[in-house]
């Protein structure tokens, strides 16, 4: 991993965000994978992330939303584009 994993602080003011959703938790999980940079192992982000934030706040969605990423593989990909459209 490179640097620090929440360099803009998204997740951080996630957590201190009283009531917010799962959904919106997504939506800034999506925000701060996007920001990583190319370089940057993901994986080890977010398990730094977990382990920053989660013993502090296990049922929060934030929590849930990056243990799903570590399910998932973290990284998201564009779809669509030129590519995708050549072929419908």
């Amino acid at each position: 991993m490179i640097g620090e994993p929440d360099r803009k602080g998204l997740v951080r003011e996630a957590y201190r965000i009283e009531g917010i959703t799962e959904a919106e938790c997504r939506s800034i999980f999506l925000d701060w994978a996007l920001s990583l940079p190319p370089e940057a192992d993901a994986r080890a982000a977010i398990e730094a992330l977990l382990a920053r934030h989660a013993r502090a706040a296990e049922d929060h969605p934030m929590t849930r939303v990056l243990r799903e990423g570590l399910a998932e593989g973290a990284r998201p990909r564009r779809r669509g584009g030129a590519r995708s459209r050549a072929r419908g």
